[in-house]
Parts: structure tokens; C-alpha cells; sequence
């Protein structure tokens, strides 16, 4: 994999220097204000459990960061990676766009599932992105996965540690605005820490010679289970050059991101398709970190 920061972003050697000999208390300064962006609301993944006949429906949120006076229109876009097919397995409203109200900042979009389609225990992986021509989405719940599962033996509430153990043969990611896949990563362990958490390690992430990298998995509350990278201050095999030629030959060092990269942490589901979503913030051993957020998605099958 090769891809490169053209511009050195490091949070911690940044140096700002202002003339303050000048300045004028009295004189008016203009006010940044931030455009308007859409953003999904709540976890970025998101279990709807179809174990009743007929199926409650699943409705959740669209948002935007600031109340317009006038309605305004937010697009997205639907895959499945399972091979669910609306109007088969589930049907969803509004399809394709939905409204944001003049004066508000929310819309309901609402799944409903066959509940014939999931009665043997069938699983599905809807994910939603918004899209253009609509309002531009923020860098953060820009894209969600919605996990349809009919009743089963798995749990998220007690999942089954051993059998995430394995190969995610697609697996897809996305540095800043740079995407790479689908390549090859595998759990080579998951063990338990707690009645509610345990620890991963996840080979080949960046695909180009890594070492592994761990993260702690936490079930406390099943409806929004979390996946957090464990701080590493050197990846073995890693080369800071990858990122940023001015670096070559340093190792890659990796961390929680920032609150101003990610509002929320990361998110796995254990029962099939298995899927992990993965947040690091990448930086130079020593140095410092990048201000741009890295997304490793990996999914089973």
C-alpha cells in the first residue's frame, strides 16, 4: 500500500506565530462560520433484531450540523454486502433521500424486515452512505452498517470469541480522503479480559509488512458494541515513509483518534457477516501524529 501525505501535518511539531504588536480590540473581524454538513446520528453500527412476528420496524436519524429556514434534501446511497435486496428481505423509507425539515436538524429514515426472510436465523449487512448531490456529509457517521439478524444462538450480549478468529478477505480502508481495497486481514487472537471485553489482534493492517495491531472489544451495552485500538508507540515492519516520504526509515506509531477526528469510537458485530470497524490516528514514533483520521473496515465474507 502507498499512500502519502504531500504536506506534513504532524500535531505535535505544528508551530503558529502571531503579530500581536497591531492588533485592533475596536476593529470588526469576520466570523468562520462552517457550511452546512449531513450526518448520521447515533452508533455506526446498528443491530436490528428480527426475532418477533411480524417485525417491529427499525427507524433511526439523519442530521445536520446547523437549522436551515428552508427544507432541505440529504441523498444516500444502500449496498449489501450479504446480498440483501429491498423489497425481498426488507423494504426502507424514504428510499434513496429524505427531507430535513425548514427549522429542524433531524429525518427518521425506517427498515422493515420480512420477518420470513430472517425466521431461520439469517443475517444481513445493509450499509448506508451519504452521497452528492445532497448536502456534503461530515468526516465523522458519514457511513453506517445496519445489521439485520433473525433469532439465533448468536449473541452480541455473549458473543462467541473463537469463531472471530480467522481471515477477512475484505477488508477496505480509508485514509483521510485515500481509499485502499479490498485486501486481506485476519484475527490471529480474542481474549477475554472481563465479563464484557475482551482483547483482539489483527494482522496485516495497512497490507504492506505491519506487525499486528490490538484492540479491545467492549459489550457492556450489546446494542452498541465498540472496538478501541490499544496505543502502539512503534508497529513492528512499519515504515513512517509510507505516510510521508520526509519520514522514511522511522516506524509508524498509532493511537485512539482525536475527538475532532471521530465523535465515535469503533464498532465490530461478532455473529455473521462478521464485521469490525476499525479508527486509528497514525503518526511518526517520536514525533508526532497525522491530522487525518484512518478506517479499517473488515468484513468476513
Amino acid at each position: 500500500m502507498k499512500l502519502f501525505f504531500n504536506q506534513v501535518s504532524l500535531i505535535a511539531i505544528v508551530v503558529m506565530s502571531f503579530l500581536l504588536g497591531g492588533c485592533d480590540k475596536t476593529k470588526p473581524y469576520d466570523i468562520d462560520v462552517a457550511p452546512p454538513r449531513a450526518h448520521f446520528i447515533g452508533s455506526v453500527t446498528k443491530l436490528y433484531n428480527v426475532v418477533d412476528n411480524p417485525a417491529p420496524s427499525f427507524t433511526f436519524q439523519i442530521g445536520t450540523t446547523d437549522v436551515s429556514s428552508a427544507d432541505r434534501v440529504v441523498t444516500y446511497n444502500i449496498s449489501s454486502p450479504s446480498g440483501a435486496v429491498a423489497g425481498n428481505q426488507y423494504t426502507i423509507s424514504p428510499a434513496g433521500s429524505v427531507i430535513i425539515p425548514k427549522n429542524g436538524a433531524l429525518a427518521d429514515i425506517t427498515i422493515q424486515a420480512d420477518y420470513a426472510a430472517y425466521s431461520s436465523g439469517r443475517r444481513d449487512t445493509l450499509i448506508l452512505t451519504i452521497a452528492t448531490p445532497s448536502l456534503e456529509p461530515t468526516s465523522f457517521l458519514d457511513t453506517i452498517t445496519v445489521v439485520l439478524a433473525g433469532p439465533s444462538g448468536c449473541s452480541e450480549g455473549n458473543p462467541d470469541l473463537p469463531s472471530l478468529i480467522g481471515s477477512y478477505p475484505n477488508t477496505n480502508e480509508l485514509l483521510g480522503t485515500n481509499a485502499y481495497g479490498p485486501y486481506t486481514t485476519s484475527i490471529s487472537s480474542a481474549t477475554s479480559t472481563g465479563p464484557n471485553s475482551a482483547t483482539i489482534v489483527v494482522e496485516n493492517i495497512w497490507d504492506n509488512g505491519w506487525g499486528p495491531i490490538s484492540f479491545d472489544l467492549d459489550w457492556s451495552d450489546p446494542a452498541n458494541p465498540t472496538a478501541v485500538v490499544v496505543q502502539q508507540d512503534a508497529i513492528p515492519g512499519s515504515d513512517a515513509g509510507d505516510l510521508n516520504a520526509t519520514y522514511a526509515g522511522q516506524t509508524v506509531a498509532v493511537r485512539v483518534p482525536s475527538a475532532a477526528l471521530s465523535a465515535t469510537p469503533g464498532s465490530y458485530a461478532s455473529c455473521v457477516p462478521q464485521t469490525l470497524v476499525l479508527k486509528m490516528q497514525l503518526g511518526v514514533t517520536g514525533v508526532g501524529y497525522f491530522n487525518a483520521l484512518y478506517t479499517v473496515t473488515m468484513l468476513r465474507n
